[in-house]
C-alpha cells in the first residue's frame, strides 16, 4: 500500500490508526451486522457513537458544563450565518478582528442582518501578522465578539495568551483549522466553531461549542435548521444528522486522547513547526510569508521568490510523494499544512527535498 504526504489544508490527513479501524468496522460496526453509514440515526448503536464523541470533544476540550456541544453540517460557512441570527439579540452590533478570508467573510456575513464593526484588520499586509488592538476600541454593548483564530490560508493564529479580552461581550472564535492542536481556554469564549475536516475529521460535520445562555434568542425569521436551540433540544438529531463524519471524528478523539490529549498533540505540534520554521528562516531560497510571532503551528507558508521555481517545488514534491504543497490561488507559493495527524516523517521528508531542491536551484 502506497501513502503519500498529505499536506493539504482540507480535507487534510487523518490518522492511519484512525483510517486502519474504520476500515475495519466498514462493513459491521461491532454487533450490528451494518455499516455506520446504513444504520438509524435512531439507533442505540450510533446513540452510543454519538455520545461518546460528544463525551470525548468535551473532556479533550475541558469544556464546562454550562456550554453546550453541536454536531452541524453546513460546514464553517453556514455558521457565518447562525452567528449573527442567534447572537444578534440586544443591539444588533458586532465587531470583527479581518485576519484572513474566513474572518472576512464571516464579517460580511454578519453585515447583512446587523452592524458589523472592523476593529483591526491586517488586510494592508496581506494577512501576514495579528493586529495589535485596544480593549477601548471594542464596542462595549455589542452582541459579540468574532476571531479567526487560526487562518488557513495566510498562516497566522492567535495564540492562546493572545485571545482578547471582551469583558462581558461573547467571544465567538472561529477554530476550524486549528481544533485540538493545543490547549485554549473555552471559558474565554461564548462560542466556538470548527469544521472538521482539517483536524477533526472528515468533511461533513461542524463542531459548535455554545454557552448555554446564548441558546434561545435566534431572531423570529431565522430558519428552524439554522436556530442553535433547536439542535440543543434535540441533540443534534433535529435531522438526520451527518452520521458517519461523526463516528470519525469519534475514532479521531479517541486517538488524540491516546495520544497525551490537547497537551500531548501541542507538544507535538510545537516541535514539528519549529523544525520546519527553523530550516525556513536558515534558507537562501525559501522565505517564510508571516511574521514569525503570530506564526500558525497548522499551515506554514512559504515562497522562493519566483513563480516559476514555485511552481517547479509543486510538480517534484509530488513526485517524491508530498501531495497539496501548493499555495492557496489567492496567496501562491507553497503551503504545508502540519496538522496533528501528520506524522513527523512527513516534516522530516519535508525538509530533506527542501534541502535537494535548494542545491538544485540555488
Amino acid at each position: 500500500m502506497k501513502r503519500v504526504y498529505n499536506f493539504s489544508a482540507g480535507p487534510s490527513c487523518l490518522p492511519l490508526e484512525v483510517l486502519e479501524k474504520a476500515g475495519s468496522e466498514m462493513v459491521s460496526y461491532g454487533d450490528a451486522g451494518m455499516s455506520v453509514m446504513e444504520m438509524s440515526h435512531r439507533s442505540s448503536y450510533f446513540d452510543d457513537i454519538l455520545q461518546a464523541a460528544k463525551n470525548l470533544y468535551r473532556e479533550l476540550m475541558n469544556v464546562p458544563d454550562n456550554y453546550e456541544i453541536l454536531f452541524l453540517q453546513g460546514g464553517a460557512s453556514t455558521q457565518f450565518a447562525m452567528i449573527p441570527l442567534n447572537l444578534y439579540s440586544k443591539t444588533n452590533k458586532a465587531d470583527f478582528m479581518i485576519t484572513g478570508s474566513w474572518a472576512k467573510k464571516a464579517y460580511q456575513e454578519s453585515a447583512r442582518y446587523g452592524e458589523a464593526k472592523v476593529i483591526a484588520s491586517s488586510q494592508d499586509q496581506t494577512f501576514s501578522y495579528i493586529p495589535k488592538v485596544d480593549p477601548k476600541d471594542f464596542t462595549p454593548d455589542a452582541d459579540f465578539f468574532h476571531i479567526c483564530v487560526n487562518n488557513t490560508i495566510y498562516g497566522t493564529r492567535f495564540k492562546p495568551e493572545n485571545i482578547p479580552d471582551t469583558g462581558n461581550v461573547p467571544l465567538v472564535g472561529d477554530m476550524s483549522s486549528n481544533i485540538l492542536s493545543e490547549v485554549y481556554d473555552v471559558s474565554k469564549f461564548g462560542l466556538i466553531y470548527a469544521g472538521a475536516q482539517k483536524n477533526m475529521g472528515p468533511a461533513g460535520v461542524t463542531a459548535v461549542i455554545i454557552r448555554k445562555d446564548l441558546l434561545g434568542h435566534a431572531k423570529d425569521f431565522t430558519p428552524t435548521m439554522l436556530d442553535y436551540k433547536i439542535h440543543a433540544d434535540n441533540d443534534s438529531c433535529y435531522n438526520t444528522p451527518p452520521c458517519y463524519s461523526i463516528y470519525i471524528c469519534k475514532l479521531v478523539f479517541e486517538w488524540v486522547k491516546a495520544n497525551g490529549g490537547v497537551a500531548g498533540m501541542e507538544a507535538v505540534n510545537k516541535e514539528k513547526a519549529q523544525k520546519l520554521y527553523d530550516f525556513i528562516d536558515n534558507s537562501k531560497l525559501y522565505k517564510g510569508t508571516v511574521v514569525p510571532e503570530d506564526r500558525s503551528l497548522m499551515n506554514v507558508p512559504f515562497i522562493t521568490g519566483s513563480d516559476e521555481l514555485d511552481a517547479l517545488f509543486v510538480k517534484e514534491s509530488k513526485k517524491a510523494g508530498m501531495e497539496n504543497l501548493k499555495g492557496h490561488r489567492s496567496v501562491g507559493g507553497m503551503r504545508a499544512s502540519i496538522y496533528n495527524a501528520m506524522p513527523m516523517a512527513g516534516i522530516d521528508t519535508l525538509i530533506d527535498f527542501m534541502q535537494k531542491f535548494e542545491k538544485e536551484n540555488a
